[in-house]
């Protein structure tokens, strides 16, 4: 009988992930196969001679044709890594991409340019990525993460739980900033920080399977025209940011000027700028309350 070793697996299931189609077949057969070898990415490669017993073949065949089938491989494992964490993830949240990293490199940037502690907003937190990354790389920020979903809120509990920060970090059940209107002696913050849902309805219905499928939908459609989230974010932000605070908003790629737009007519902010992923597509919409 054939005995699989680490490299032998690893070669084969990358092989069969590209014949899948699926994006990035390499890194996705590390993640399968470290996820149930119990083992780091690295050491696929200094154990790559290490035989892999039939029960771990068994698990390693579901784990591979749910991969196969479109299952996102955050959701397999349970696990994502962002900003250089790593977060537990569930089908109750959005998977967090690279390009929402940028939201967090400027959040940062802009913290640490601030004199003592600084108050924040997160809304839409999903799992807590941007919060808890925002956190771990900010000693001096007081967060408080909203979201809709209670399911996705216990998620983000527990990854900041995980990362010990449950005295920093405040989530709030409710629709954007609903749940944070009771707490009449709160502060306005100095920074408000979002990745809201925005896909608009035709595109929607263009999304990739592995997406439409299985990631959720209030996670991802806004609006017919992408825009409903932002225009109440527009509408209400003003009342939550100090003077000389920053809102940043994750964006869609078509987005930029239609936010700018939402902005300027509330007459409360200055300084709006729209900057490029590495793509060279619109990403990230940056103003600062008057």
């Amino acid at each position: 009988m054939e005995q699989w070793t680490i490299q032998k697996l690893l070669n084969w299931i990358t092989d069969y992930f590209t014949e899948k189609g699926l994006e990035s077949p390499r890194l996705s057969a590390e993640l399968l196969l470290s996820h149930v070898l119990e083992l780091k990415r690295i050491e696929l490669y200094t154990k790559y001679d290490l035989p892999v017993d039939k029960e771990q073949l068994n698990t390693l065949h579901q784990l591979v044709k749910r991969a196969s089938e479109g299952e996102p491989i955050q959701y397999i494992i349970g696990k994502v890594e962002f900003y250089s964490l790593e977060l537990e993830i569930n089908k109750d949240c959005l998977i967090p991409r690279p390009e929402t990293e940028l939201l967090v490199e400027k959040a940062i940037n802009f913290l640490r340019r601030r004199k003592a502690r600084q108050s924040v907003c997160d809304l839409c937190t999903g799992c807590g990525c941007v919060a808890v990354a925002i956190a771990q790389n900010f000693e001096a920020a007081d967060i408080v993460a909203t979201d809709i979903s209670d399911a996705a809120l216990k998620i983000a509990s527990n990854n900041v739980t995980n990362y010990g920060l449950d005295n920093r970090i405040h989530l709030l059940c409710g629709d954007l900033f609903e749940p944070i209107v009771p707490e009449l002696d709160m502060e306005p913050f100095d920074l408000i920080v979002c990745n809201p849902p925005y896909v608009s309805g035709l595109e929607y219905k263009q999304l990739e399977k592995s997406i439409k499928d299985y990631e959720p939908k209030s996670a991802l459609y806004a609006s017919e025209d992408g825009l409903e989230i932002y225009r109440r974010i527009a509408d209400k932000a003003p009342d939550f940011l100090k003077s000389q605070g920053i809102l940043i908003l994750e964006i869609g790629y078509r987005q930029g000027k239609n936010i700018t737009e939402l902005l300027e007519k509330t007459e409360c902010f200055q300084q709006i700028k729209v900057e490029k992923d590495y793509h060279d597509n619109d990403r990230i919409t940056t103003a600062e309350r008057v």
